[in-house]
């Protein structure tokens, strides 16, 4: 499924409506969605600031990893029966399912007018495997529970699922760009977390001296 077959008015149209959506209600409006679109959806999704919602999500895109080139080769409609059947219940309140909506209309609206298919060596089949890890490595990282750390490899996996969608290898290579910052933000977090617990381990062992 390409995002030129989605209309972003009727994502508009619908958030106007200002009722909770379900993961499922999200991907029915994509009609039969490809497990680009998923992933996609799945991506948006964990950059809402809601508990619980990022890590559930992570494991959710953690699967998809294991299942990419089955749901690339199968193409749309593939990835509906991937989901736990609670997961692709999960509500959102009326304000985010509103937000998430108009998100989406933009997302759509605005890599209508700049993506293409170009670069076709970077989405090439003999790509899948080193894409289904790149989908794990962004996955581990949005169920690490890093303060904001579910928005640069957020946005990676969106910019990979738009490359996907489009055939445009740029936004591909930008994802790998984007998500390597978000390595990097995760290797300087995790080293300042175990220079503060070294720091607070010697001023506590200082008080029983």
């Amino acid at each position: 499924m390409s995002i030129e077959s989605l209309r972003p008015e009727v994502f508009r149209e619908v958030a106007g409506s200002a009722r909770r959506l379900s993961l499922h209600d999200l991907l029915r409006l994509h009609g039969q969605a490809s497990g680009a679109v998923l992933l996609l959806v799945l991506s948006v999704l964990c950059v809402i600031p809601v508990y619980g919602v990022g890590t559930a999500l992570s494991l959710a895109i953690l699967l998809m990893a294991w299942h990419w080139r089955r749901l690339i080769a199968q193409g749309d409609g593939a990835s509906a029966s991937l989901l736990p059947r609670r997961l692709s219940h999960l509500q959102l309140d009326e304000t985010w399912s509103s937000r998430c909506l108009h998100g989406l209309a933009w997302l759509y609206a605005t890599a209508g007018r700049w993506l293409r298919q170009r670069w076709s060596v970077l989405h090439h089949r003999h790509t899948h495997p080193w894409w289904s890890l790149w989908i794990a490595l962004m996955g581990l990282l949005i169920f690490l529970p890093l303060p904001l750390g579910n928005v640069l490899p957020s946005l990676s996996l969106v910019l990979m699922s738009l490359g996907w969608m489009f055939r445009d290898g740029v936004a591909l290579l930008l994802s790998t760009v984007v998500g390597s910052g978000a390595v990097a933000f995760a290797w300087v977090s995790a080293h300042l977390f175990l220079e503060l617990a070294h720091a607070a381990w010697r001023w506590v062992s200082g008080l029983w001296s």
